[in-house]
């Protein structure tokens, strides 16, 4: 009864992670490839179109790779804890999973610039440099990544060594297994938290400059583009908001009983993971009419055949 228990929890789990992967891959797919035609068809993309091409792109290879790790880990765990797989599985999976948080932070800064309406003159130099400024908080993003990508190798190399060592020092090895561990949660959770803070400072910012704006609106056309595109922005940002406050607390969770095997939470962690890029991509995508008109346009082809 245990062995049919741990089947069918093993068969809904990877149905579940396989059908929001591939729904991800595809939606992040379809981004990637409307901003690479658009690129081609002007020669050239703005900042908002960069930041989607990036964050298309690193989603689409994320759940890439989360899909075949957790595969691996649910169906056939023997052949993924394996030296260097798992070490590799991890690293890719953490730069690319930082990425995907990362520049949609890098989306909320680039709105709350380019459309809040502060009279600071950083701010105002902010606004006139935004164009140049982006390619830098990408790299940034990138290489953060990196060095998140690289610490996880290092630290789970480092576990995987201590393994290996004599078994007369086994309490020794677990105390700097849990040490390691440790500071790695707490870097990655460092993380976390400083995107995390990005999302909802730029939320903040942006709602008090449309509140500023609305006490000095008056019955103007540019005013009210104005606050229309301070609205359109904040709903974007709020709806990604509310979703980054829930998978950052998965995330938190996943982490705490990484290590405990609890099966029931793991399992709720497995779906907000592959459910928020899913989920926020499908927001950026009817927020933007040239991807929403594509789209809308390409469903009665896919339905005919």
């Amino acid at each position: 009864a245990e062995q049919f228990n741990v089947t069918s929890y093993a068969a809904t789990a990877v149905a579940i992670i396989t059908f929001e992967a591939f729904a991800g891959m595809w939606i992040n797919a379809f981004i990637f490839s409307v901003i690479c035609m658009s690129w081609v068809r002007k020669k050239t993309l703005n900042s908002y179109e960069k930041i989607l091409l990036v964050l298309g792109c690193s989603r689409f290879c994320f759940l890439c790779i989360s899909w075949v790790y957790s595969f691996l880990s649910i169906i056939y765990p023997n052949y993924l804890y394996v030296h260097p797989i798992f070490q590799l599985f991890l690293s890719i999976q953490s730069f690319l999973s930082y990425s995907s948080l990362w520049f949609p932070a890098c989306l909320c800064v680039f709105y709350c610039i380019k459309i809040a309406n502060f009279r600071n003159s950083f701010f105002i130099y902010l606004k006139v440099k935004i164009d140049r400024i982006v390619p830098w908080l990408l790299l940034g993003s990138v290489l953060s990544s990196l060095v998140i990508g690289i610490l996880v190798y290092d630290f789970t190399n480092r576990s995987h060594c201590n393994n290996s060592t004599r078994q007369g020092n086994f309490w020794k090895v677990k105390l700097k297994i849990d040490e390691q561990f440790f500071r790695l949660y707490f870097i990655i959770g460092f993380g976390y938290a400083t995107s995390f803070t990005t999302v909802i400072s730029s939320a903040l910012l942006l709602l008090f400059s449309l509140w500023r704006h609305r006490c000095n609106m008056q019955t103007n056309s540019l005013k009210d583009l104005s606050k229309d595109a301070h609205i359109k922005a904040m709903k974007s940002i709020i709806s990604f908001s509310v979703m980054y406050s829930i998978n950052f607390i998965s995330l938190i969770v996943g982490m705490i009983y990484s290590a405990k095997e609890e099966n029931s939470m793991m399992f709720l962690f497995y779906v907000f993971h592959f459910a928020f890029p899913v989920i926020h991509s499908l927001i950026l995508i009817f927020s933007n009419p040239s991807l929403e008109t594509t789209l809308l346009r390409i469903l009665p082809c896919v339905k005919c055949k």
